[in-house]
Formats: C-alpha cells, sequence, structure tokens
C-alpha cells in the first residue's frame, strides 16, 4: 500500500533529530567546574552561584537548550491562540514538548533559544481527532470517533446492504451451532462474508486540523484514493487513446472516468478530459451466494431411413430442455466481481430427447429420357401450333381427376414463381440430359430454384394464372434449348 502517512503528515515540517547530547554536556561541564576546584575548600565551591538550564525536547528528539523556558512556552502559546481563531476545535501544540531542568555553574553556559524557537515554529498546532488506519498507518482523519465509524459503515454499505449484513450474522451464527439455514429461492442471494483486504480500524488520535475532512470528503477520499481530479487539455493530434496511454490508463476506464464520452468520440483541442488515476485507499471484499434456476439443453438424435430422400426430415420426438438448479459462490472486490464458481447443482426436470428422422435415399437429379404425363389424368384441350395467328408452344391439359401436377422426369428446378411473360404461376424443371420441360398458369408452387425433384413429385397445383381463359395446365418441352411437341414425349 502506498504510504499515506508521508501524503497525509500532521506536522507541516519534519523536526531535526537530536542526539540526548545537551544532558551529557551538561554533566561534562559540571564535572570540569570540580576538577578545576582542586583543593579549594567546599566553602568556596559553595560561594558560586549556580544557573538553571532546560534541555528542550519536541516528540522526544532533543532540540536544543535554553535558559528560559518560559519564552518557549510562550511561543507555543502565541501559535495555538493564532490557530484557534480559525477553527472551532479546541487546539494544542502539534508535538510533545519536553523540559528537563538541570542546575550548573554560570561559567561558559551555551544556550540555543534561536535553534529551539525556530523548531517550535515549525511543530504547529493539533487537536483531538479520531483517524482511519489502514495497516497500520493512518490515512483519513475525523473530528470524532463516532465520524470515523459511521464512514467506515457507509463504505461497507457501498457494497452490502444492511439487510444483507443482518442476513450475514444470521448465516455466522448458524454456521457456529451447525444449524441447517434454508434452501436459496430462485434469484435469492445469501451474504456469507463481508471484509476488508487491509486491516482497517478506527483510533483516537492527535491531528492537525487542516487535516480533518467531513464524512463525505472521507468517504470519497476512501473510494478513490484523491479528492482533486485531474485534468488534460487536448492538445493537436490528441484522440482518446493516445491520451489514455500519456497517462496509464487503458481505453475503457477514461471512458468511465469521462461519462458521455464513446470509444469513437472526437475530442477538439482545448476540451478538459479527466484523467484522474483512481485508486481506493481500502477494498471491500464481499462473498455471497445466489441459487438459479438454468435450462438443460436437450440432446437431438438423428436416425437415418434409407426410404425417405435425402433431405427430407420429420421429428419423431420433440426435444424439451431440462432445467437444474445451481448455486454460485461469487466473490466482489468493491463491487466488481472477481470470482464466480458453481459450489452445488442438482437436476431439477430431465430434458426429453428430439430424435429427427432423416432420409438418406438419394434424390436423382438427371432425366432418364422417359416423360410422365404431369397432371392427374385429363385431357389435351388445346395442342402445339398457331392459334388464333399465335404460335401456341405447348399443349394444355384439362379436367383433370385431381388439381396436382408432377415432375415429368427426374431434374432440378431452375425458376418457379410468379413471372410477367402471361404464364402466371410457372415451374421449369431441367433434367440435365438437355431437356427441359415447363409448367404453367399453376395456382400453387410446392417447389423451389435449386430443387431436386424425381419423376412424379408433387410440384404444385392446377390453375388459371396468367393470361388462361380456364383451369388447365400449359406443359412445354424443350430439348437443348428448342422447343419440341410434348406429344412426342408424353400421352395420355
Amino acid at each position: 500500500m502506498k504510504n499515506w502517512g508521508n501524503r497525509l503528515t500532521a506536522l507541516s515540517g519534519a523536526m531535526k533529530a537530536k542526539v540526548n547530547k545537551g544532558r551529557k554536556s551538561a554533566i561534562a561541564l559540571t564535572a570540569a567546574a570540580v576538577l578545576a576546584a582542586g583543593g579549594t575548600h567546599p566553602a568556596a565551591a559553595d560561594s558560586e552561584q549556580l544557573t538553571t538550564v532546560y534541555y528542550v525536547y519536541i516528540d522526544g528528539n532533543y532540540a536544543g537548550t535554553v535558559l528560559d523556558k518560559e519564552s518557549i512556552q510562550s511561543k507555543v502559546a502565541q501559535q495555538v491562540e493564532k490557530a484557534q481563531e480559525s477553527y472551532d476545535y479546541e487546539l494544542s501544540a502539534g508535538a510533545d514538548i519536553s523540559y528537563i531542568p538541570e542546575q550548573v555553574f554560570n561559567t561558559n553556559i551555551k544556550t540555543e533559544e534561536s535553534q529551539v524557537l525556530e523548531e517550535v515554529a515549525e511543530v504547529g498546532v493539533s487537536t483531538e481527532a479520531a483517524g482511519i488506519v489502514i495497516d497500520g498507518e493512518t490515512a483519513v482523519y475525523l473530528e470524532t470517533m463516532e465520524e470515523a465509524e459511521a464512514v467506515l459503515e457507509k463504505f461497507k454499505l457501498q457494497y452490502a446492504s444492511e439487510k444483507e449484513l443482518d442476513g450475514l450474522e444470521a448465516y455466522k451464527q448458524a454456521e457456529e451451532s451447525k444449524e441447517t439455514l434454508p434452501p436459496l429461492e430462485k434469484n435469492e442471494e445469501r451474504l456469507t462474508r463481508a471484509a476488508m483486504s487491509e486491516e482497517v480500524k478506527a483510533e483516537e488520535m492527535k491531528a492537525d486540523p487542516k487535516l480533518i475532512l467531513s464524512e463525505e470528503e472521507a468517504l470519497k477520499l476512501l473510494n478513490k484514493g484523491t479528492l482533486e481530479e485531474k485534468k488534460y487539455t487536448v492538445q493537436e493530434g490528441d484522440v482518446l487513446g493516445k491520451i489514455a496511454a500519456k497517462h496509464d490508463l487503458d481505453l475503457n476506464k477514461l471512458l468511465a472516468l469521462n461519462p458521455g464520452m464513446k470509444e469513437d468520440s472526437i475530442v477538439k483541442v482545448g476540451q478538459e478530459v479527466n484523467v484522474t488515476v483512481l485508486e481506493p485507499m481500502i477494498h471491500a471484499v464481499i462473498e455471497k451466494e445466489i441459487y438459479k434456476k438454468e435450462k438443460i439443453a436437450f440432446e437431438k438424435e438423428v436416425i437415418e431411413d434409407s426410404s425417405m430422400f435425402k433431405g427430407d426430415t420429420k421429428v419423431k420426438q420433440e426435444g424439451k430442455d431440462g432445467v437444474k438448479g445451481v448455486t454460485y459462490k461469487i466473490t466482489e472486490q468493491n463491487g466488481v466481481p472477481v470470482r464466480n464458481a458453481a459450489i452445488s447443482e442438482k437436476v431439477l426436470e430431465e430434458p426429453v430427447k428430439e430424435i429427427v428422422i432423416k432420409g438418406t435415399k438419394v434424390i436423382p437429379s438427371r432425366g432418364d429420357g422417359s416423360f410422365a404425363w404431369p397432371a392427374d389424368g385429363g385431357y389435351i384441350s388445346s395442342k402445339l401450333g398457331y392459334r388464333w395467328g399465335k404460335m401456341h408452344k405447348g399443349i394444355d391439359i384439362a379436367r383433370p381427376s385431381s388439381r396436382t401436377i408432377s415432375a415429368a422426369d427426374n431434374g432440378k428446378v431452375v425458376s418457379a414463381g410468379m413471372t410477367g411473360d402471361g404464364y402466371g404461376k410457372k415451374v421449369i424443371i431441367d433434367h440435365q440430359n438437355g431437356y427441359r420441360t415447363l409448367y404453367a398458369h399453376l395456382d400453387s408452387i410446392d417447389v423451389k430454384i435449386g430443387q431436386t425433384v424425381p419423376k412424379g413429385t408433387k410440384i404444385g397445383m392446377m390453375g388459371s394464372t396468367g393470361d388462361s381463359t380456364g383451369v388447365h395446365l400449359h406443359f412445354e418441352v424443350y430439348k437443348n434449348g428448342s422447343l419440341q411437341d410434348p406429344l412426342k414425349y408424353v400421352n395420355r
């Protein structure tokens, strides 16, 4: 973890570290005076005047020797009084200042009043406060312990509701007493753990009043690691990806910092972009169990049938998805899922297999050269030849037993649909041997382009679409592109 203590130190400047040499100097001075007296009568020593000096320590570190501790105390009092004008807190010196008195002979006394006053000036002021301590270092200061504890509670409630936390207590009690908890319902969640990744606690302590935050500010600092947003002004040639790379951000994080921006957004020179690197000071780890009902996809079995044509299928048994109940254990860190694992599952409804019969009989696409009558009975109402001054290109078949129209030979459908050439709905079959047959004026069509049809396959129903005076089939035969008389190939 970053050294939050360095960032949030309560002192305005570092104090000098001193060894306890003041006391040693004073003892040496006293011993020297006694030795110098030699064989002098004790009464002579009594006549020498002794002076009290004070060794000053700031937070246990030696700061210097002074004759007048009141001047130091006065300086401290002045600093506290001046600072008190700006704060409602009860203030005191920003460090522990202690004095150790010692009597020395007044000969060659060396004091350091100015040095001590300078160090005292750097001490500042402090007040009774509460700190949030993260992994042994104070990260945030608040006015009271109540506020510090409230901030930590608010932090937790961002990721787990009070109801969930109450449920967690019930879960812990059941675990301890080895009681069986009621099963979870569909989509129901249950907290099993809520903790911090770091060691976090609130403690009473002294703090520089400048560093004391409101609850709102403290929560923001814990969440983001900073109270100030860093802005970047767009320069010539900048794009979002380049800006993100400049500030060690990936593009998704940059977009999250700038609501409204998209990956393809164009930024303008002079525009400000938020590039704050957010690093939460603490991380709430939440573990929960959630129960879900999920489908079990049914299997599909295909049974081949050589009596059915290839491409034809029929469903022997409809498939149906099954259902299973799955309990997942989800781990989240500050609301972001970091782990998701299924810890138990139970089949609630078995799936039903789908069984499909699939034809394997090959459909011949090449005609054998012999044509079958394309209608179900009927008679020839018109033959090939000129009629009403216009060439009639095929034969017309009318009054059939049923209106079913069949392929005259094996082949592949090359045309199927309504046309604007007078034929109405028509089908053309290429028999892959130089022959083509045409079926016109159909009422409906049962085949599609590209489909292979064997001889006798139903291709549509007789009708009267296009230029037609009644229900009939118009049938044409072509050989290598040349019109043929159908009666050379079919007969009733």
